[in-house]
């Protein structure tokens, strides 16, 4: 991973005994929404930020941006049938061998499970994928007015120590 070191505020280098630079790490995991940038997609994307204090870990791709070289895709996906349909169609497109094999990150939109055709297609496109991580129904999402406030919700905190782990390996 490359880091570059900014100074803020004037051409000098920083006071030893005030630290002013700022570290930024280029990202590692490219978050892609199915279905454009919602209160999910922002929760995903903050939620792989982390909180140990190494910086920007994700980073939100626009429409028809490529993917940045070493940077991990993560699509996110509602568990609906409709929002299947589009990851399978997102992935019949997908340059092999050029672009790092996605993961897929499913949000649940409701305290049920799938139904069967969603489930029955996320189970036929697992091969394309690198993994598929399961975020659960999450309240918070719905009553919240930034991000930020739905990640001070503990079973939203749990969720996003879940989603780390598992992309993360460990």
């Amino acid at each position: 991973m490359t880091t570059q070191v900014l100074y803020e505020g004037s051409d000098l280098p920083p006071d030893p005994v005030v630290p002013r630079q700022q570290v930024v790490a280029e990202p590692r995991y490219g978050l892609m929404p199915i279905h454009g940038y919602d209160i999910a997609a922002a929760a995903v994307l903050h939620m792989l930020d982390g909180e140990d204090g190494r910086g920007l870990r994700a980073r939100g791709l626009g429409p028809g941006e490529s993917v940045p070289y070493g940077v991990q895709p993560v699509i996110v996906a509602p568990s609906t049938v409709y929002g299947t349909v589009a990851l399978e169609g997102l992935l019949r497109g997908w340059p092999t061998g050029l672009v790092p094999t996605p993961w897929l990150v499913v949000v649940a939109d409701a305290p049920v499970r799938p139904a069967p055709a969603a489930r029955y297609r996320l189970r036929a496109l697992a091969g394309r994928l690198a993994g598929i991580a399961y975020l659960p129904y999450l309240p918070a999402l719905r009553a919240v007015e930034r991000v930020e406030d739905a990640l001070a919700d503990e079973a939203v905190a749990r969720a996003a120590a879940r989603l780390r782990a598992q992309l993360e390996g460990k």
